[in-house]
């Protein structure tokens, strides 16, 4: 495992995304920050689900400092990849920079797309989100809170599937909005 911390929350805002059609097909560019005006641009994006030997998916819990849904509880991972970057080569950058986490293989499992508005910052979601699975079954043990960037993750929990389908259902404010499609996708994928 290795920590890098290349880029702070504030100025990925700056970064390009690859604006998609609703079939996911890129037909543009702009940067995070317009992309996430509402009412929001449909855009490439990706969720990682990092599953252990237990079937336990990690959880982070968004910093405080994120431009959207903060303090709210989501998958070990998300981000956008540039316009040109692979879905996968984006994810992989992004387990480094936010977790501390290399060298683990990850498999698109499907899509999710959904659009959700932030009650607390006005910014909205609009994503067209490849769902990305990786077997951290090696890493489970060591990964800790320490390794991670504090301007990215404010906690992390392993939580059993089931638990955490009971609780998106019993406090969804407390989650990102997009993790229950995600963990949705995921679980088709595996039936």
């Amino acid at each position: 495992m290795s920590t890098s911390y290349s880029s702070s929350s504030s100025s990925r805002e700056s970064h390009l995304v690859e604006l998609v059609d609703d079939g996911g097909g890129a037909v543009g560019s702009m940067t995070v920050d317009e992309a996430h005006r509402a009412p929001g641009l449909l855009h490439r994006a990706f969720s990682v689900l990092l599953v252990d030997g237990d079937r336990r998916l990690l959880l982070q819990q968004r910093a405080a400092v994120k431009t959207r849904f903060a303090l709210r509880w989501a998958n070990a991972c998300c981000g956008h990849p540039a316009p040109g970057e692979t879905v996968t080569s984006a994810a992989a950058r992004r387990l480094v920079e936010e977790l501390g986490v290399s060298g683990v293989p990850l498999r698109e499992v499907g899509v999710y797309v959904y659009q959700a508005s932030d009650p607390s910052s006005g910014r909205v979601e609009h994503e067209y989100d490849h769902v990305l699975v990786g077997d951290a079954s090696d890493i489970s043990d060591s990964l800790a809170l320490g390794a991670v960037d504090p301007e990215e993750v404010a906690a992390l929990e392993w939580v059993a599937v089931e638990d955490l389908e009971a609780r998106l259902s019993h406090s969804p404010d407390l989650y990102a909005p997009w993790l229950a499609g995600v963990v949705s996708v995921w679980r088709g994928s595996t039936a």
